[in-house]
């Protein structure tokens, strides 16, 4: 990490008015669709992490439920391969065309690569064609998934006062909570209504067949948005986004990555991989997992938009810092505390405690990240470094972290791979410049 106190470009300033004629309706607009998009997105995005154990059966059939197991995981981190391309070319398009346009194309993008997995053919149906599908299905979320954080983040506080970027932000990260929300929801419901055969059959399918409706839905409520003012405003189109971000902003997109570390980690091992976990390693009922995912989402997506009020007047940094202090003093003993007493009580406590926590470091981290780059280069430059380390640290982090189990017999490896990824975050909490009117009290 370069040092704050030689920092390699000059630092962005964000303006301290906010932007002009903009009405209180047009906010509460953009804070609804940037929600519902979003969380659509990301439901599509994850509910294969859910159902990843009946996937494995179906779909990666080796004779081994290990060897079936790892290749489903595998697949899911397939995805991320193409988040940071989706994440630089939508990242580009958004800064060059418009934050509504490239919002809009995102969901169209997720909901085909969902519907595709929906109506997959299984590998006794069609052979190896049947993962190849799953695949080319994983890339196009992944593509999709790449641009959908940089643009979000990017409408939302352009269409924010200047003392409430957080708060508004913030709303990204709780949708992310509905997300996993409806997705444990769908899961639970599906799990604990329908026979085994019947799960396995076609039941599993149900929430990727929303897709289907999402794609239309959320382009609908996206493209009937007005583009944002500061991208309005903007009297130069940076001609190479990309160029500019590591040429001009090193420090700053070195310090954004940085912090991603724990968010990813957090979001693929403590939210969405939990399900798996509680089944293969905790051997408890998949709709316990599932109840207890419905207890983290529903945790952030209270606790997240109050965390950015709070971010909007005391800062950012120590928000950021506390909680990642916190999660990684927390992490080895929660997880010894499932370990030792498996079920569904000590799973909601798991999940609630670390609902809190996510949302209480994820809350502020877009406002922070929005406070570094500007808008000629926000898309690209939070796409960036966003996709970058989702990509390096959570996409595979299910492979990882079941590998890891299987080999050293130990069900603590995810604790272990949060608290090196809290160790680094807590590194980068400490570049986090917080915005002028806070400095000046």
């Amino acid at each position: 990490m370069p040092n704050s106190a030689a920092p390699t470009s000059a630092p962005y300033t964000p303006p301290t008015q906010a932007a002009p004629a903009i009405q209180p309706s047009q906010r509460r607009r953009a804070i609804i669709a940037t929600v519902i998009g979003n969380g659509l997105e990301w439901f599509d995005f994850t509910v294969y992490s859910f159902f990843a154990v009946i996937i494995a059966r179906l779909f990666f059939p080796t004779g081994n439920d290990l060897s079936s197991l790892l290749l489903a995981v595998a697949t899911f981190g397939v995805g991320f391969f193409m988040r940071p391309v989706g994440g630089i070319v939508l990242g580009v398009y958004a800064d060059r065309v418009g934050r509504k346009a490239a919002l809009s194309l995102t969901i169209l993008l997720m909901a085909v690569g969902t519907t595709l997995i929906g109506i997959a053919p299984t590998y006794d149906q069609i052979g190896i064609f049947a993962p190849l599908l799953i695949v080319v299905a994983r890339l196009m979320q992944g593509f999709s998934a790449g641009g959908e954080m940089g643009g979000a983040t990017a409408f939302l506080t352009e269409y924010a006062p200047a003392r409430q970027r957080a708060y508004y932000s913030s709303w990204i990260q709780a949708s992310i909570g509905v997300a996993v929300l409806l997705g444990a929801a769908v899961g639970t419901f599906v799990t604990s209504s329908l026979s085994p055969e019947a799960l396995n059959s076609w039941g599993w399918r149900l929430p990727f067949l929303l897709g289907i409706v999402i794609g239309p839905v959320g382009y609908y409520i996206r493209h009937h948005l007005d583009e944002t003012p500061a991208f309005r405003d903007t009297a130069e189109r940076a001609d190479s986004p990309l160029k500019e971000i590591f040429r001009t902003y090193p420090r700053e997109t070195t310090a954004s990555f940085s912090m991603v570390i724990l968010w990813t980690v957090c979001t693929y091992v403590l939210l969405f991989y939990m399900p798996t976990y509680a089944v293969k390693v905790l051997k408890v009922p998949q709709a316990d997992g599932f109840a207890a995912g419905m207890a983290g989402g529903c945790a952030i997506m209270v606790f997240a938009p109050l965390v950015g009020l709070l971010a909007d007047r005391i800062g950012r940094r120590v928000l950021l810092s506390g909680s990642a202090l916190l999660i990684l003093a927390l992490a080895w003993p929660m997880f010894a505390y499932i370990n030792h007493v498996p079920g569904l009580g000590s799973l909601l406590v798991f999940q609630l405690v670390f609902g809190v926590l996510i949302a209480t470091y994820t809350g502020p981290i877009l406002a922070a990240f929005s406070e570094l780059f500007p808008a000629r280069v926000l898309s690209t430059g939070l796409s960036v470094a966003y996709n970058f380390a989702v990509t390096i640290f959570g996409g595979f982090a299910s492979f990882i972290i079941t590998w890891l189990i299987a080999t050293t017999g130990s069900s603590m490896a995810p604790a272990i791979y949060v608290m090196i990824a809290a160790a680094i975050s807590l590194v980068g909490t400490r570049f986090v410049r917080e915005p002028s009117y806070l400095q000046q009290r």
